[in-house]
């Protein structure tokens, strides 16, 4: 399992010209933030469009490799894949059209037309979403033939899905702030736009869904990257089984993860001052993790012995 860059320029061309395509508009935002001194929300305006782009350079970058490890091209993936391309331009672009025109374009329905832009955003998420789940069906019906690869990335395209999945809570009527024409936000008990931790934005004062979804989507890079650290330094000591199963271990550890934080955002509760519930599940859920991946090291150990003997 290994991620070359020098074999990128063969990868699903659609996704590498949204991954350059993104990469640009992450520069011109950054730029903006630094030149443009409106603030919306309480973060720089430029901001939003800027954390997209980079999601979707990496989003892109993965999915192409995923796809690069296929045993042979799979047309319905690719043309999925082309399909999340699509969307994810739609998206990005109708988010910048909303920062040119200095207003929010999440939960916007404050005229006619920021309610059909914010409309079409929610669309094209869902049209990407049946893409992506097409590509993770696609990858379990057509084996990857490394085991470890296989493995994550599976784990990696499920739990992505589930990081899309937790935003849900973010349009519901719970989350009504009572602003006209607004119908959402991302924080929780408290009105979105207050004090934040630096760069990501997230509540300091109260409970922030964007932290579950983060984590949950991220997934997709997380645990190929795990694979690629333990085929590089433990190849040699733990046999391809046992690194899959440590990997199944990571990636239900993320899972509920994604969750925890989920749920701790739900009670409106900030990410740095967590109550006692949820150090005790936070607790409960390291002793889990590490007392399931002790056991799949010591069964590895104890088949590398009978193997031996």
């Amino acid at each position: 399992m290994r991620f070359e860059l020098r074999r990128a320029a063969h990868w699903h061309r659609p996704l590498m010209l949204l991954v350059a395509s993104m990469a640009a508009l992450a520069v011109v935002c950054a730029v903006g933030i630094v030149v443009d001194s409106r603030v919306l929300t309480g973060s720089p305006i430029w901001l939003k469009p800027f954390k997209f782009a980079v999601s979707f350079v990496l989003y892109g970058t993965t999915l192409a490799w995923m796809l690069s490890l296929l045993p042979r091209r799979i047309r319905v993936a690719e043309r999925a894949a082309t399909v999340i391309v699509a969307m994810a331009v739609i998206e990005t672009a109708l988010i910048v059209v909303q920062v040119a025109r200095g207003t929010t374009s999440h939960f916007n329905g404050t005229t006619p037309l920021n309610g059909i832009i914010f409309a079409a955003m929610g669309a094209s998420i869902m049209v990407l979403f049946v893409a992506h789940v097409i590509i993770g069906i696609v990858v379990l019906i057509r084996r990857i033939p490394d085991r470890v690869a296989a493995t994550a990335i599976s784990w990696g395209l499920g739990l992505s899905l589930l990081g899309m999945l937790v935003a849900v809570p973010m349009t519901l009527s719970v989350q009504d702030p009572g602003i006209e024409g607004i119908s959402g936000a991302h924080s929780v008990g408290v009105p979105d736009g207050g004090a934040g931790l630096p760069l990501v934005g997230w509540s300091t004062t109260g409970g922030d869904l964007r932290i579950g979804h983060f984590v949950g989507l991220h997934a997709l890079q997380a645990l190929p990257i795990l694979a690629i650290l333990l085929s590089r330094f433990l190849g040699r000591r733990l046999d391809e089984r046992t690194r899959a199963r440590l990997l199944v271990v990571a990636g239900a550890a993320y899972g509920v993860l994604t969750l925890l934080l989920t749920w701790q955002a739900l009670r409106g509760q900030p990410l740095l001052r967590p109550d006692a519930l949820t150090l005790v599940a936070v607790a409960a859920l390291v002793v889990a993790t590490a007392t399931a991946a002790g056991r799949v090291l010591a069964r590895g150990r104890r088949t590398e012995l009978t193997l031996a003997a």
